[in-house]
């Protein structure tokens, strides 16, 4: 498994629009640098001709829920003592912030989640699917009423190419902040089965090597960790272990899409999105 050296993010974006839960992630994202915060408020482009609107500065008209938020974010920085450097654009909004990472080199893109209900937890806001589907950046998803901390870090992996990197990542930010460290996999029984068959166990065998390994790496650098194979529906599995193991922060790797499978919804890692009691951290691979 490659290992890239990596300390704590040190450039980070953080996506407003003005709503509790972007602000929210907002306070929490001053927890996690001390360096300048870019914070960016994306106001819809307007597709018509603005002058026929009628308002004598109608791009000011556009652009005002996107400063009444940034106007937010500044008292916020202001109060926590935290420098902040506060941008308004107008466009497609994941677009934007895609960009926006990409033109100031951030290595950490931080949004709010908003899915609490049923449908919003099955399909994650678009917004934030559609930044998790492009970025080349990590992505920080906080849910409202969730703190980041970092006593136990949750890696949820299934051996593949982008959990390796995700590994790489979940091992650096535990050995920096003295995190504990489980490592879990999920074995998913299709509903057909009713036993496990040569296939699974072949499966389960996999993923408990790969755990074993990772628990290795970990022990090896001084970093307390605990390996575990679950069994269910991967993404309930993940959440419901994060919310018994009073877990901190779950770590996914997330698998390069392209075209139409960038939009749609159904992975493991938006569904745990949804339903996750902590925040969710989305490390990119290159090969994204």
């Amino acid at each position: 498994m490659l290992m890239k050296p990596f300390t704590k993010y040190n450039r980070i974006l953080v996506a407003v629009d003005g709503s509790e839960t972007s602000l929210h992630a907002l306070q929490e994202s001053f927890k996690l640098s001390a360096a300048w915060i870019t914070v960016l408020s994306v106001a819809p482009a307007y597709q018509g001709d603005l002058r026929l609107v009628g308002a004598p500065n109608p791009q000011a008209l556009m652009t005002e829920p996107c400063n009444t938020a940034l106007g937010k974010a500044q008292e916020m920085a202001d109060a926590a003592g935290v420098q902040i450097k506060t941008m308004c654009e107008m466009g497609e909004p994941h677009e934007r912030i895609v960009d926006r990472a990409e033109v100031e080199s951030r290595d950490l893109i931080v949004l709010g989640a908003k899915g609490l209900s049923f449908l919003e937890r099955a399909l994650l806001g678009s917004v934030t699917r559609r930044v998790i589907g492009y970025a080349q950046k990590d992505v920080l998803v906080v849910p409202p009423r969730s703190e980041v901390g970092w006593e136990r870090i949750l890696l949820a992996t299934d051996a593949s190419k982008p959990s390796e990197a995700a590994a790489a990542r979940a091992l650096d930010l535990a050995e920096a902040y003295g995190s504990e460290l489980r490592v879990a996999a999920v074995v998913e029984f299709p509903v057909q089965f009713y036993g496990e068959t040569p296939v699974t166990a072949e499966w389960r065998d996999m993923l408990q090597d790969y755990v074993a390994e990772v628990v290795t790496q970990a022990q090896s650098r001084n970093i307390s960790a605990t390996g575990l194979i679950l069994e269910g529906t991967p993404y309930r599995a993940i959440a419901d272990l994060a919310q018994r193991e009073k877990i901190n922060l779950i770590v996914m790797g997330s698998h390069g899409r392209t075209g139409l499978t960038r939009l749609l919804m159904g992975s493991v890692t938006e569904r745990v999105i949804g339903h996750a009691p902590c925040p969710v951290l989305v490390v990119k691979g290159n090969e994204q």
